[in-house]
């Protein structure tokens, strides 16, 4: 998968589409990716010890790698992830304006 943990991606379709925001978690086998802020969903918990609260809280879904896109740093428009080979490593970079991404 050519989306990484901390990368600025923004939705393609969908709900959420044109939102952006962080991936906090990439989940490989079900191909799909946790973002920040979108597709955020209610769950209903309830308190397991006295201290505990319960309560309805809001919690981000997952969705499909392939809705959305990761957002360049440099020209700040998503983008498609190439690879280039730079001092025997492997580096990411932007196919519109070919920079370095993180």
């Amino acid at each position: 998968m050519k989306i990484k943990k901390g990368d600025n991606v923004q939705v393609l379709s969908g709900n959420d589409k044109g939102k952006t925001g962080e991936v906090l978690e990439v989940l490989q086998k079900q191909n799909k990716v946790i973002v920040k802020g979108v597709n955020v969903r209610k769950k209903h918990v309830k308190a397991k010890r006295p201290n505990d609260e319960s309560g309805i809280i809001p919690i981000e879904s997952a969705i499909p790698s392939s809705k959305v896109s990761v957002v360049c740093s440099k020209c700040g428009k998503p983008t498609r992830v190439g690879y280039s080979v730079e001092k025997d490593k492997k580096v990411r970079i932007c196919k519109k304006c070919g920079a370095k991404l993180k």
